[in-house]
């Protein structure tokens, strides 16, 4: 049987797994529930989710593929229900509204210029587009790299999201190595890449900072 024979049922399990992936964000909100505030809480996750939600749903309109047309759409609505969340106990909402509007602003752009592109080009430059935001999307977490070290915590990563990642950006590495799309495979090899090191940071640290962890094994000696 032909690897694309498997086309529908890659799609359709990729697609579960991103929503899965988006569901993770529940577990974040439950976080900020409990400490009823947002502070100290990366917003990028949600922000980010939203812009990369209505950038891969236009690219799959362009594919015509509707496999990524239904995940996006759920993908965008979660993900606008999370920041909405997130902004009810974020003590700085007015540097999260201009972080809201620039993303915005930005997606706005891109999605003006695929309206205008030659219908001939546009598949090839918005999937270097797209490429490009994924890539950031992803990387964000590594911005908090110096920190981690420092504190030998990744206290501030999700691992929910980033283990996700992880499964769902393989999974679309095969579905586009299936239908022969290099800017899929492209994308989602990278975004592996990315997903497992940061995934790999779990390992070598401890997901509570040092010295709480410190002082746990203190009270289990006495």
């Amino acid at each position: 049987m032909a690897l694309e024979d498997y086309k529908d049922i890659v799609g359709t399990s990729a697609a579960i797994s991103t929503v899965g992936q988006m569901l993770a964000g529940v577990l974040i909100c439950k976080d900020i529930y409990k400490r009823k505030s947002s502070q100290n809480i990366d917003p990028m996750p949600f922000i980010g989710g939203m812009g990369m939600s209505v950038l891969v749903l236009q690219y799959a309109l362009i594919l015509k593929d509707f496999a990524m047309i239904n995940v996006n759409v759920v993908g965008f609505i979660l993900n606008v229900l999370y920041t909405s969340f997130y902004y009810s106990y974020c003590p700085t909402k007015s540097k999260l509204l201009s972080t809201l509007a620039k993303t915005a602003a930005l997606v706005a752009i891109f999605i003006g210029y695929a309206q205008m592109e030659d219908e001939s080009k546009i598949e090839f430059r918005f999937g270097i587009i797209v490429t490009i935001v994924m890539f950031l999307l992803l990387a964000s977490p590594l911005i908090h790299l110096g920190e981690i070290f420092k504190t030998k915590s990744t206290e501030m990563l999700s691992f929910p999201i980033i283990f996700m990642a992880t499964i769902v950006t393989f999974q679309w590495l095969l579905y586009g190595l299936i239908i022969d799309n290099s800017f899929i495979v492209f994308q989602n090899a990278v975004g592996f890449t990315l997903s497992a090191s940061e995934l790999l940071l779990f390992v070598i640290f401890p997901s509570t900072p040092a010295k709480i962890a410190s002082s746990k094994d203190i009270k289990k000696d006495n």
